[in-house]
């Protein structure tokens, strides 16, 4: 487990608190209230500050947008599929986009970030086959060792999912898998979670099982393909996963890297104490220090 929690961190989560974020995923009524256009519209786009320091494009695929942010000098050949988080019913938010100047900025990497299909509009399948060609179409050119999947939450989830069916297709793996804050188990049932809810400032077991059942659709929700923990692990690119113990998808991590050593699969894990959903793409020291770790994985 890492460090003790700095002031700064603990004043972003009296704000969490004090400003009642967690009640999107406390109650149903909210979680569907922020599903609405105006919220899914807002940070779709890169900000000006963001733009000011990298280049960036944006394509299509499947009808839906891909933006490519690639550094303006000292390019490295790595790329990085990023699949953003927000519990498959919440559009990329300001934080993502700043996080993955950071990450450039550091590593000379490319970060492709998908705006995959969200639900209650669309389901698995959608969300899927979108992410599934948007990795043939922009690293279809780029060889493995070169390659890295990663993703906060859900967008661990997906980064987890689609590294396995590229195993199941007989395709090579990428280099690095690295998982932040994942949610791979939509089905919110692990015992141990009602007790990590309660020191959760942000998320809640009622709303994500909410979103999730959204998401699956028609689907069983403990199917791997939207609970990829329920998977093989095996065969995979190198596995990494950040975690904080005031998420309460802790329990995803810890089953997680049980999971791992269980099947013989190495997993560096990190353990941040005190640390809430998604740290890692806020500007707080923890987060700094997890940027060191996660530069370290998409360079070596």
């Amino acid at each position: 487990m890492i460090g003790k929690t700095s002031l700064h961190a603990k004043l972003l989560i009296a704000q969490m608190l004090l400003t009642a974020r967690k009640r999107t995923f406390t109650d149903v009524d909210a979680l569907h209230k922020s599903m609405g256009p105006r919220q899914q519209r807002e940070n779709a786009v890169p900000p000006p500050a963001v733009r000011a320091q990298v280049d960036i494009d944006r394509t299509e695929v499947h009808g839906h947008p891909v933006y490519t942010l690639r550094p303006r000098a000292n390019a490295a050949p790595r790329h990085v599929v990023y699949f953003h988080g927000g519990a498959y019913v919440h559009q990329i938010q300001g934080d993502h986009w700043k996080f993955f100047a950071r990450l450039i900025g550091r590593t000379g990497c490319t970060v492709t970030a998908p705006l995959y299909p969200l639900a209650p509009g669309s389901h698995y399948d959608e969300t899927l086959s979108m992410i599934q060609a948007t990795y043939k179409e922009v690293l279809g050119g780029v060889a493995p060792g070169e390659q890295i999947l990663m993703g906060d939450s859900a967008g661990g989830g997906l980064s987890l999912t689609l590294a396995r069916a590229l195993r199941d297709e007989g395709r090579p793996q990428p280099k690095e898998i690295v998982l932040l804050s994942p949610w791979l188990d939509i089905t919110m049932t692990d015992p141990a979670q009602p007790g990590y809810d309660r020191h959760d400032p942000y998320l809640g077991i009622t709303g994500l099982r909410e979103a999730g059942r959204l998401y699956a659709g028609a689907l069983d929700p403990a199917d791997e393909l939207v609970s990829p923990l329920h998977g093989d692990l095996r065969g995979l690119g190198a596995l990494s996963c950040f975690i904080g113990t005031r998420d309460v998808l802790l329990a995803d991590a810890r089953n997680l890297y049980h999971k791992a050593a269980a099947q013989g699969v190495p997993l560096e894990y990190w353990e941040y104490s005190g640390m809430f959903h998604a740290w890692m793409i806020a500007n707080i020291p923890e987060a700094k220090h997890a940027l060191d770790r996660i530069a370290e994985l998409v360079t070596r």
